[in-house]
């Protein structure tokens, strides 16, 4: 018998995925590794299968292989697949998309603040794939049991900004060999409380919180999963800094997290400590501008601006940015002027 194991994988929004290590016994027959692997995971097909080892998800002793490879005794496969979710009719739902990009293959998507990008328990429909059901003939599955629909990766509900969405299993499977191998260029722009300095990186793991296990938070080396940001400073408005992050990995609230650990959280974050005043005078009138603005703008200032990738199938590169949505421009523009002001 074969040996299998769900060992999670280090890849962006870490729980849309599944890793799997299937160690071959001594007795294994000579047998193709796509039969090999139906026989082993249950309700995984053929062509899904197929499209993993295209896309080099699947590797054999470490070594990308073949679909007419043949399975011998001993061989350590592992294996990459989306994470099958509880079984729910997804009913196509109309509502506006802001497509920056189609093609054949793909389509980037423009998510605004306040939309759940997937279902789950508490919001079974009026998300973004209910979305880009109406929208779209063709998604991948997203999942065996097709409870993603084409979502490769995704955004917070309460965070703005681009999202790539795959057509065909083949597109998707590729899309997620280049996140899992962080070779996805992803830049966003946050506001933050305090100033971080002019550049520099978070280095620190991060795990499930024990407080709450839907938030992450910073653990010693050799716990959690590694988790690197990379920022610089755009600018300083005194009390908060806009600045511009770029990801090295890809974890679940990554930078709302790491920002709240070196003390500056995201302006308007609730869950990560950014909802109350944490830096400037003492003054009443500051204090009333500031609590205006948290209960305008009521989210975490944070938006994914920049996307860029290479196209599945070839060597053209797809690279997307995007403009700031409204509230955001309205909240930096607010700031600008009480740093013009000279802080009084």
């Amino acid at each position: 018998m074969a040996e299998e194991e769900n060992i999670g994988i280090n890849i962006e929004e870490e729980d849309l995925f599944e890793k799997f290590r299937i160690v071959a016994d001594q007795n294994q027959s000579l047998i193709r590794i796509d039969k090999f692997l139906m026989d082993r995971l249950r309700d995984v097909s053929r062509n899904r299968i197929q499209n993993a080892i295209k896309a080099g998800l699947i590797k054999v002793n470490l070594q990308s292989t073949k679909s007419n490879y043949k399975i011998k005794p001993g061989d350590e496969v592992a294996v990459l697949l989306p994470k099958q979710e509880e079984v729910r009719e997804l009913l196509p739902q109309k509502m506006d998309l802001n497509i920056v990009f189609e093609d054949d293959e793909l389509v980037i998507i423009n998510k605004p603040a306040g939309l759940v990008v997937h279902p789950a328990v508490g919001n079974w429909d009026g998300t973004l794939v209910n979305g880009l059901l109406y929208h779209f003939n063709e998604l991948s599955e997203g999942g065996e049991e097709g409870q993603r629909p084409g979502l490769v990766h995704r955004i917070d509900k309460n965070t703005s900004g681009l999202l790539v969405v795959a057509k065909n299993e083949l597109t998707h499977a590729l899309l997620a060999k280049q996140f899992f191998d962080h070779t996805i260029q992803r830049n966003y722009w946050a506001l933050v409380w305090g100033d971080p300095g002019e550049e520099g990186t978070i280095n620190a793991n991060l795990d499930r919180s024990p407080r709450d296990r839907k938030l992450r938070t910073v653990v010693e080396e050799g716990r959690g999963k590694e988790a690197i940001t990379h920022y610089k400073r755009l600018r300083s408005y005194g009390p908060v800094s806009l600045v511009e992050c770029s990801l090295e990995t890809g974890r679940t609230h990554q930078i709302r997290a790491h920002f709240q650990h070196i003390g500056c959280p995201l302006f308007g974050d609730p869950e990560y400590g950014g909802r109350k005043i944490i830096r400037g005078p003492r003054f009443t009138k500051y204090k009333t501008f500031v609590e205006g603005l948290l209960k305008e703008f009521g989210r975490q200032a944070l938006h994914a601006k920049t996307l860029g990738f290479t196209k599945p199938g070839n060597a053209e590169v797809i690279f997307q940015d995007s403009e700031l949505p409204q509230d955001f421009q309205d909240l930096i523009e607010r700031w600008e002027e009480y740093a013009d002001s000279g802080f009084d």
